[in-house]
């Protein structure tokens, strides 16, 4: 298990890349990641803490990088995500100004605070809007290293952050150009990841060795998918699970049909996601029990990969 969360490792870089590029100016919806305390206290030019007015943060970020600055926007995911989606559509995708939105609290991250503060909806809506890039989180190191991509990127990019500790499954020298890895071989089925999920597909495809069951995982991390290398990847495989903690309509599962279907690659499909006529989840348990809520818990995981493998 890390030490360090997605928030404060991409943070604490931020940090570090701060002192030394003072073009660098974070925008703050939230109290919450320690490496914030250092910015207010050491870099307080580059700061600004806008209250709860996530609204407001997209237009002073966006007007600040109308005047060369590399503004990052921060707050918890469904508000910086959703609630000012005008403001990003028009300032961002339309108008091209490119800042970092940062949100906390992918999925289900905030678990025990309700379906107002869950984000299932955001990698569609998101994904929907040109000039956006989409880079879901999958462990501290790469959190990290989305930082310094971050602020490199010439477009808008939304970096989804995890709010609980996950092993690392990636290195200090990792290469993520390419916008997915391939973090167990097969050469039959894989399961294609996104996020959190990511560590679900790596335990049940534990589980299924087990049984004698061999199973791939791709995790993809950068939407729009980097179709060249994805079907590369998967070209030959016989058949592919996409796995995610979102709704399924225009989720990610829905990116990687896009991505089959415009090749041309005829590879059956299982998509396992949030169906989307369970509608919203109001059971309180940890987020094992709203993910069975949607039957996308480990044990249903593992039963429908199962069945998909074997018929």
């Amino acid at each position: 298990m890390s030490n360090i969360s997605q928030r404060d490792a991409f943070w604490t870089r931020i940090y570090e890349i701060a002192k030394q590029h003072r073009d660098v100016v974070v925008i703050s919806a939230d109290m919450g990641a320690p490496a914030l305390d250092d910015f207010r206290r050491d870099l307080p030019s580059q700061f600004v803490n806008v209250g709860i007015a996530e609204q407001n943060a997209i237009l002073v970020a966006s007007g600040l990088c109308m005047t060369g600055k590399k503004v990052f926007v921060y707050a918890i995911a469904p508000f910086i995500a959703l609630r000012c989606l005008e403001q990003t559509r028009v300032l961002n995708a339309i108008m091209s100004n490119p800042i970092t939105i940062v949100g906390v609290g992918a999925g289900f991250g905030y678990e025990d605070s309700g379906p107002t503060h869950h984000i299932t909806e955001d990698i569609a809506i998101m994904r929907s809007m040109p000039r956006i890039e989409v880079n879901n989180i999958t462990d501290s190191v790469m959190a990290s290293a989305f930082a310094d991509i971050s602020y490199n990127m010439k477009t808008t990019n939304y970096v989804r952050l995890d709010r609980l500790l996950f092993p690392d499954v990636y290195h200090a020298n990792s290469d993520f150009s390419e916008g997915l890895s391939v973090l167990k071989k097969s050469n039959d089925v894989y399961i294609v990841a996104t996020g959190s999920m990511v560590h679900t597909a790596l335990e049940i495809v534990r589980r299924l060795e087990k049984k004698k069951i061999h199973v791939g995982v791709i995790d993809v991390y950068k939407i729009p998918i980097n179709t060249n290398a994805f079907i590369k990847t998967i070209r030959k495989s016989k058949k592919l699970i996409s796995l995610e903690e979102h709704f399924l309509p225009g989720g990610f599962g829905s990116a990687v049909c896009e991505a089959l279907n415009d090749n041309n690659i005829f590879i059956p499909l299982k998509r396992l996601g949030l169906p989307i006529d369970k509608h919203y989840c109001y059971k309180y348990g940890g987020r094992e029990t709203i993910r069975g809520y949607y039957g996308v818990d480990k044990r249903s995981i593992e039963k429908e990969v199962i069945n998909f493998v074997s018929n």
